[in-house]
């Protein structure tokens, strides 16, 4: 189990709240199916097959939730209600206005819907109780908030809230890459993206960084939006200016520490989740204080 992209939200330290008793609120909200008339079903899964709804090991609680949707196109639906116009048309001697072929969509798509395809994504997310960590793997913002959106119906509340720092991710990248120079324990790689206040931007990919080309960028007011990055040699990974991080991938020096360990497959999911949970905590707490540490929440 290694996560390949991380959207971070804070959750209160020691969160008052038991396994046992999020399992049971889990349970209430579990992936049905869609029906044969539903364009779309969601709910919490097994993060392992055959496993609990909560994956637990070392204290770190492995969520996931798994999405159902129908694959029925708008252009499917807009060509079926157009034929039935048509021999609507032919058959009554009359046009079909707009409002009846808006009707006549809505029909085919009810029609259509129990023959479509259903394709099944599964979201993950990790909590870790002992250092308020709520992350979730994924790159869209959008799928972090369906996440958190059901985990908030399934828990009645959630305090969980955004990550802030004290310096913004765009300055000090931008500070970073005009030193030539990573915080301790960081290196620069070679992907990065700089914007100008008119939103110009440059791309390089496995491009040095450390040429007078890029500085001039920067001495022309363009700041850096994405940075590629490792830590201790262990994780490479994309930063962004929203403290968002992507293309995470676990370097063979520590995947390499998981193997032979485990006699069976639940035993290395095991392993893998809990040399992940401690890798990437390890690695929040070096890039937030990178940033200058976390900005106070508001009381």
């Amino acid at each position: 189990m290694w996560f390949k992209n991380l959207q971070l939200y804070r959750l209160p330290k020691n969160w008052k709240i038991e396994a046992t008793e999020l399992d049971e609120r889990l349970a209430r909200f579990t992936l049905q199916g869609c029906s044969a008339t539903d364009p779309r079903s969601m709910g919490w899964v097994p993060p392992r097959d055959g496993g609990t709804l909560i994956h637990s090991a070392n204290q770190q609680w492995l969520l996931a939730l798994g999405v159902e949707e129908k694959l029925l196109p708008a252009t499917i639906v807009k060509r079926f209600a157009s034929d039935r116009a048509k021999e609507i048309e032919e058959a009554e001697g009359r046009r079909v206005g707009r409002r009846e072929l808006r009707e006549l969509q809505e029909q085919m798509t009810l029609e259509l819907l129990p023959r479509a395809f259903i394709r099944r994504r599964t979201t993950h997310g990790w909590i870790d109780r002992a250092n308020g960590w709520l992350v979730i793997d994924t790159a869209s913002p959008a799928k972090a908030e369906e996440f958190l959106e059901h985990l908030r119906q399934s828990l009645d509340s959630l305090p969980a809230r955004l990550v802030k720092v004290l310096q913004s991710p765009s300055a000090a990248m931008t500070g970073w890459v005009a030193a030539g120079e990573a915080p301790a324990g960081f290196t620069l790689d070679q992907d990065l993206e700089l914007r100008s206040p008119e939103k110009a931007t440059v791309r390089y990919a496995n491009h040095p960084l450390e040429g007078e080309e890029i500085r001039q960028h920067i001495a022309d007011g363009k700041i850096v939006t994405r940075l590629a990055m490792t830590w201790s040699d262990r994780i490479s990974f994309v930063l962004n200016d929203l403290l968002q991080i992507k293309r995470l991938a676990f370097l063979d020096l520590l995947k390499e520490q998981s193997e032979g360990q485990a006699e069976n497959e639940a035993e290395r999911f095991d392993i893998d989740f809990t040399l992940m949970t401690g890798e990437v905590a390890q690695l929040l707490e070096e890039l937030l204080a990178a940033l200058g540490g976390e900005a106070p929440s508001a009381p």
